[in-house]
């Protein structure tokens, strides 16, 4: 199987159905057939078959054959796969002999026909590149004639230089008959590809692949010409066999069809049948138009199709029944959204989701999480009732400030908040505010009101911005000063909780504000500020006075007006929680600013509470009657009133209830019970803090939590932690990274020209090094035409001396020998003792290698790459490597761009398939999976043969990743859908994932966080998904959009994962916690691999034969390497000069593992392999140790 000369048999069937419509498939569309046009009749009869010399070679799986064989042969029924090649069109049993039916076959390469090919190929397959009709080279042709009760149908086989497709194609009214006779009973006709018997081992065979279209079911058959993956009735296609390199059968992509009279009619009439709750609209798709690259979960991405082209409107899934308020979209010129319920999405499936804290409840059209008693937040984020909360983030402005023409700008300056929730009083401190802006930002205690009113105290019957809607959402407000009209726009964007508890916020400062001299002081009066709910929007509003004291006395009374819009998402399927929430008043005094000069810092502090917008404080006989909806009295006069929660009385009069007098434990040890009106609260003793619940009161001790290790400042390889008294302490950037010292990005020193102009800079985390470029000599700050002496050589030189005679040895004396390059010679001797020893680079001995007088040390042969003249050892610096057929080359990188006439071969291995490629920075080994044999392998890039890893228990090992600080690897097998792990020689292997993979292939991890993420390009349900490196917590992180995502990278410099998908044609990332899903670059063709450095991604692209270059910040493609070989290229890995920083808990001593150690966000798991038995091994998970 798999040569040029072999042949196949094509195998006809028949089939069941009775037609109703007539808007499928006719008899009418098929390709032309007959004698007129040419063909050939197989001869009548039973279990007949002919052999077919075909003028060019067809492609089938990853073979070429250049004899086919169309045959009704029936002997194989009940018997599928077969042991050969074979395509059944429909496989029963197939009888001609009586003279009625016939199978006509033919070649075809009539323009005609191959264009009508070509538009089923296209129309099959949008978001492939366009099959023009001139790259079609011939058709070969399968037709069995419908004749009474028998079955009609056609099988095209279409071939280009590198693709063979196979178009079948069933009409409604030729289908008769869905099962066949097999052995006395009736079973189900069936469909597909079998690639037959393929080698195994040496003298031993096995069963290849076999694509099923039908199942052992009667109305897969019928559904044949009911449904399509064409986009057309009744037509499906299939690409069957690509050169040089195949993966799998690929069905077309498009298996929605197009509306025909009577399928509108049956919707429409269902439409118009269900009643939507709330008075809603159907609303359905728009046309897509091809110029507009619109992304929405809603829409999912249709790719733009090609001229001339079947327009199809393709559904990727179907969504359940439409509900949508009038009120809440707006619809101009036409345009319609398509929004849709995910009646399939329940609490089973998506408990994850929501906050520790929350529980999870199932509506009718969905699931909900709602924080538990004791948290309060959006059921997504919960935090506990009566804790402190911090706020952290960033500010960044361009504020002109009074009549100034040039406008003040700042970039990334720290915000921190800190929040007494228990009597709704918050801090905001910001950092670095220059003086000449710095006293006219004090009016602007609306820095910090919405941070304010997300956890202002709460008045009995009210919430808090955080209750409603926890802590994602954006915040844009407006500031209009009065009476000069200067603006202010202020965005604040809140990203939620993250892993320290703290509340993230970003904000942006536009516009300008009225000048307040230095040395001036503000006083802001109280003010009350009115806050109005509706679906996922919020609107406020106020007028605020604000008092300037001058230096000389004198004071100056001013207003600006203020209004605000808060947009978040609410969960849509809680009624309760989706009606209009009432119109609340947010009351704020103590209202304290203050900018401080010489730290550059502005502070603010007030009071914060909602409640009751006419601002009436909460009596003491509140109550509410039953009878009216939402109506809260403040005496009842209804019958059968009764008092609220927290309030006791007859109904007509309520009093509040002291708890802290009734219940004597309310509060726990150390603290204080503070009644309220409706409620109370609990505040620790002084010396006293809450401890994580949020209830229990401990002792609050000053704590050095930079000795302590429980401070949140970056890893120690780029921030330092300043203990600064107290619990207190500073994070700051070590030299050579920079940021607020609990994130810290690497500076690239490259880009500010730190090295001399002939030398090439080379960026590492936190340094950079300089080497001189060839011909130049030097330390790389300055390089010379002239080459300076070695180290050895300097060494050698000055023990020699120089005399008028020249150099001249001290007797007695050992002298260094140098190589031709100045290195030190492997081993050295003392001539006047006769010893000898072998030296490191440095020209120090190597302990043990010392040897008597008249004996030699014992040195190894250097370690030398292959002997081919194309062969070379990867050279210093960073460089790209990439797989290509049977090699491994590299392209070296000055910067982050590619010196692409440098490029090399690092590895020769013919006759080899090399799918995946990953480097070990440690010790400088590329490892790389091989589909031909199949193994894992590994080279060292100074030079050496390959060295097997692992060679058993593998079918289709693709992606690789290494985790250099644990010292293990992983891999995905595509054949038998699992995750691996193994340390690096190849022991210890364990499988970490073995269910729902359908075809795994790309795989990365993030060892210095305990993150794996994977690619399955299964084509019925892509999805990327992500778990720690243990296995544990599996979860899918995008599954909507997607098509063939080949191609994983992660940067852990900005936290970005990003995926290339030959599917969608684009790479997009994301922020793996954030879910911020964005396109990087459109508009690709075919990518394979990806990788990332920097500010680019690297990619291999099957269709240019080239790896791109993608500034991933603009979009755009800025440089292609084109290698000599042009052929497919795989896997593309970034081998570092320097391993990245950063550390896991398995990086020393393996964690205190006794065999695989592996790291998880929350520490690491230690884990005994699968064949661990009678091993001495202990196992523990997911803790820190």
């Amino acid at each position: 199987m798999g040569q040029q000369g072999q042949g196949w048999l094509f195998y006809a069937t028949l089939l069941l159905w009775w037609a109703v419509s007539v808007h499928g498939l006719t008899r009418a569309e098929f390709f032309p057939f007959g004698k007129t046009t040419g063909d050939h009749v197989l001869e009548q009869g039973n279990d007949l078959s002919q052999q077919l010399a075909l003028d060019k070679p067809v492609l089938f799986y990853d073979g070429k054959f250049d004899n086919i064989f169309p045959s009704a042969e029936s002997t194989y029924l009940g018997k599928m796969p077969a042991g050969f090649g074979m395509i059944a069109a429909l496989h029963g049993d197939l009888d001609t002999g009586d003279g009625v039916g016939k199978v006509y076959y033919r070649q075809d390469a009539s323009p005609a026909t191959l264009r009508q090919a070509a538009e089923q190929i296209n129309r099959a397959f949008p978001e492939d590149d366009e099959v023009r009709e001139r790259e079609m080279e011939h058709l070969f042709y399968f037709n069995q004639d419908i004749v009474q009760l028998r079955n009609s149908f056609q099988l095209v086989i279409a071939s280009a230089e590198t693709t063979s497709y196979a178009i079948l194609l069933y009409p409604r009214k030729g289908m008769q008959f869905a099962s066949t006779a097999v052995g006395g009973s009736s079973q189900a006709m069936q469909a597909g590809f079998s690639k037959g018997l393929v080698k195994y081992l040496v003298f031993s065979t096995r069963q290849g692949p076999y694509y099923r279209i039908t199942t052992e079911r009667e109305t897969s058959v019928r559904a044949l010409a009911e449904e399509t993956n064409s986009g057309k009735r009744g037509v499906w296609v299939y690409e069957i066999g690509t050169s040089p390199y195949f993966t799998s059968v690929a069905p077309g992509e498009v298996t929605d069809l197009p509306p025909d009279t009577g399928l509108e009619s049956r919707v429409s009439e269902e439409a118009t049948s269900k009643r939507y709750p709330g008075g809603g609209q159907q609303v359905t798709y728009s046309p897509y138009e091809p110029e507009e690259e619109v992304y929405r979960k809603e829409q999912p991405h249709q790719g733009p199709h090609h001229g001339g082209q079947f327009t199809v409107h393709t559904v990727q899934y179907q969504p359940q029944v439409v509900v949508v308020d009038d009120g809440d979209i707006n619809v101009d010129g036409g345009f319609t959204l398509f929004v849709f319920s995910y009646n399939s999405e329940t609490c089973a499936n998506n408990r994850n989701k929501c906050s520790t804290f929350a529980d999870c409840k199932d509506y009718a059209s969905g699931y909900c999480c709602h924080c538990r008693p004791g948290y309060y937040g959006n059921g997504i984020q919960c935090v506990s009732e009566g804790k402190p909360q911090r706020m952290n983030g960033k500010v960044n402005g361009r504020v002109y400030v009074g009549n100034s023409p040039s406008p003040v700008e700042f970039n990334s300056n720290d915000l921190h908040s800190y929040v007494v929730a228990n009597d709704g009083r918050a801090y905001v401190a910001i950092s670095t505010i220059p003086a000449r802006l710095g006293p006219s930002l004090q009016p602007l205690s609306a820095l910090g009101a919405v941070i304010g009113w997300a956890f202002a105290l709460e008045q009995p019957g009210y919430k808090n911005g955080f209750s409603i809607i926890g802590g994602e959402f954006t915040c844009q407000a407006e500031v209009t000063f009065l009476p000069a009209q200067e603006k202010l726009t202020i965005k604040q964007v809140f990203s939620g909780i993250d892993e320290h508890d703290h509340l993230v916020v970003s904000t942006t400062l536009e516009g300008r504000v009225p000048e307040v001299l230095r040395g001036s002081t503000v006083q802001i009066e109280p003010y009350s500020e009115i806050y109005q709910y509706s679906s996922n929007l919020i609107t406020s509003s106020s007028t605020r006075d604000y008092t300037v004291s001058l230096d000389d006395g004198s004071a100056e009374t001013r207003t600006y007006q203020w209004r605000q819009t808060i947009t978040f998402q609410s969960c849509p399927n809680d009624e309760a929680a989706r009606a209009v929430l009432p119109t609340q008043m947010l009351s704020v005094d103590q209202v304290f600013v203050m900018y401080d000069s010489n730290n550059e810092l502005i502070r603010y502090a007030m009071s914060n509470k909602i409640g009751d917008v006419n601002g009436n404080t909460v009596h003491h006989w509140l109550c509410f009657c039953p009878e009216v909806e939402n109506a809260v009295h403040q005496l009842c006069f209804c019958p059968g009133g009764q008092c609220a929660a927290g309030f006791t009385g007859d109904g007509r009069s309520c009093y509040d209830i002291d708890e802290c007098r009734e219940i004597p434990l309310a509060c726990g040890e150390h603290s204080v019970c503070n009644n309220q009106p409706g409620t109370f609260r609990c505040e620790c003793n002084d010396g006293y803090q809450f401890a994580s619940d949020g209830h229990t009161c401990i002792v609050d001790r000053p704590v050095d939590h930079c000795a302590a290790g429980s401070h949140d400042c970056d890893i120690t390889e780029r921030a330092h932690c300043s203990y600064s008294g107290g619990s207190s302490y500073i994070c700051s950037c070590l030299p050579g990274f920079q940021g607020h010292g609990r994130v810290c990005q690497d500076i690239d020193e490259c880009q500010s020209a730190r090295c001399h102009q002939n030398a090439v800079c080379y960026n590492t985390q936190g340094s950079f090094t300089c080497q001189c470029r060839p011909g130049y000599y030097g330390d790389g700050f300055y390089c010379s035409s002239e080459r300076t002496k070695s180290q050895c050589e300097t060494h050698r030189d000055r023990l020699l001396g120089s005399t008028e005679y020249g150099p001249q040895p001290v007797p007695g004396q050992y002298v260094p020998t140098c190589d031709s390059q100045g290195a030190y010679e492997a081993s050295q001797c003392h001539g006047s003792i006769g010893h000898c020893w072998c030296v490191d680079r440095n020209g120090l001995e190597i302990p043990g290698t010392r040897t008597g007088p008249g004996r030699g040390p014992t040195v190894r042969p250097a370690v030398g790459p292959t002997p081919r003249p194309d062969v070379y050892p990867l050279p210093p610096g960073t460089h790209l490597l990439f797989a290509q057929s049977g090699r491994i080359e590299f392209v070296p990188l000055e910067g982050y761009n590619m010196k692409k006439t440098e490029a090399r071969t690092v590895l020769h291995l013919p006759e080899k398939v090399i799918i995946g490629v990953a480097y070990d920075c440690v010790e400088k080994m590329v490892y790389w999976t091989d589909i031909t044999s199949p193994s894992i392998s590994k080279a060292n890039l100074q030079g050496g043969g390959a060295i097997p890893v692992i060679r058993s228990d593998l079918e289709s090992p693709e992606g690789i990743a290494i985790d250099h600080l644990g010292r293990t690897l992983f891999w995905t097998d595509s054949m038998k859908d699992r995750i691996e792990v193994a340390s690096l020689d190849g022991t210890k292997r364990r499988v970490l994932i073995d269910t729902n993979l359908v075809n795994p292939r790309a795989i990365i991890v993030d060892p210095v966080n305990g993150n794996m993420y994977w690619a399955d390009w299964n084509r019925d349900a892509p999805k990327i998904e992500t778990s720690a490196m243990d296995g544990t917590n599996r979860r899918v992180l995008v599954k909507d959009d997607l098509g063939l995502p080949n191609g994983l990278t992660y940067d852990p410099q900005s936290s970005q994962l990003c995926w290339a998908d030959a599917g969608t044609h684009m790479i997009e990332c994301m922020n793996p916690v954030q879910g911020d899903r964005r396109k990087a670059m459109g508009a690709i063709q075919y990518p394979f691999g990806i990788t990332s450095h920097g500010k680019n991604i690297y990619y291999t692209d099957w269709r240019r034969d080239a790896v791109i270059m993608v500034d991933r910040q603009a979009g755009t493609e800025t440089d292609v390497f084109l290698p000599q070989k042009q052929t497919r290229l795989y896997g593309i890995t970034t081998a570092y000069a320097q391993c990245p920083s950063g550390k896991n808990y398995c990086a020393v001593n393996n964690g205190g593992c006794t065999h695989l150690c592996l790291a998880t966000p929350r520490g690491r798991s230690c884990l005994c392999p699968n064949n661990a038995l009678g091993v001495s091994c202990v196992e523990s998970e997911g803790g820190r140790f």
